[in-house]
């Protein structure tokens, strides 16, 4: 009998290959340790996008294996923040890309990589089509969370603060990490800080602006936070988690109805 959601760090390599043969799509959470204001641990992206995804795989507990998280990632702009660790780009998307073909390797024809750290996203989904370069029949596919338009209507609804407020250690982040694990913010530590400067089309916030920018953070941010970590509450957590958990489950769900490519050389 399998214990769900299926983990597999607890498989033995017996049953990671009975895992494959069933067609189940891993869940590869990745994240970063950094700055998050002095109200919240740095392991903040690293535990939400853990949660998110242990949720997604509780709601598909026959579809899904969840992996442990990728804990670094690429934070150098953080590196002026004790307890930031960063690993260069090219080792990790090179590092995400040999998870990926690990598990293809292993039989795995689907996988979902998702990130919860913004710098990484770019570096994920660089990961993502390169396994899919290196293994022609296989759909890796990357995605970060709360992204989707469902999810932005959840957004729009609980947030108090306007845009630039749900940024990095923010009202979203702090509000997820209160309902997860309350005992660990400090909500009197908890501040409202917008250092980012906003131009017409430059912007931080969980959706940014089209034009990017990312300085070093300690240019913009005294305590780590960009946005209004002080409207966050455990409530609003909640709803942001049972969206959040709700997309990534769409998201396995999809990616187990696609046919897997077929690679045609036009040589």
């Amino acid at each position: 009998m399998w214990t769900e959601p299926l983990e597999f760090g607890k498989l033995t390599w017996p049953e990671v290959a009975r895992a494959a043969s069933e067609g189940r799509v891993p869940i590869v959470p990745i994240g970063t340790l950094e700055d998050h204001g002095y109200h919240l641990p740095i392991d903040t992206d690293v535990t939400l996008v853990e949660a998110v995804c242990r949720g997604a795989a509780e709601r598909l507990p026959a579809q899904t294996v969840l992996l442990p998280p990728i804990v670094h990632g690429y934070s150098p702009h953080h590196m002026d923040f004790p307890g930031t660790v960063s690993i260069r780009w090219d080792t990790f998307c090179r590092y995400c890309t040999d998870v990926a073909l690990s598990l293809v390797r292993h039989g795995f024809g689907r996988v979902l990589m998702v990130n919860g750290h913004g710098s990484n996203q770019n570096l994920v989904e660089t990961a993502a089509r390169l396994a899919m370069v290196e293994e022609p029949e296989s759909l890796v596919a990357a995605s970060f969370y709360l992204v989707s338009e469902r999810s932005a209507a959840v957004i729009e609804d609980v947030r108090d603060s306007g845009r630039g407020g749900m940024a990095h250690a923010c009202e979203l982040e702090t509000s997820l990490y209160l309902h997860l694990h309350p005992e660990a913010v400090d909500m009197s530590q908890a501040v409202d800080e917008r250092g980012y400067a906003e131009t017409e089309h430059a912007w931080m916030d969980w959706s940014d602006g089209p034009l990017k920018i990312m300085p070093w953070w300690s240019s913009f941010s005294e305590s780590g936070v960009q946005g209004d970590a002080s409207k966050a509450t455990a409530a609003k957590g909640q709803a942001l988690f049972t969206a959040a958990t709700e997309e990534i489950a769409a998201f396995v769900t999809e990616l187990l109805s696609l046919p897997k490519p077929e690679r045609k050389d036009r040589h």
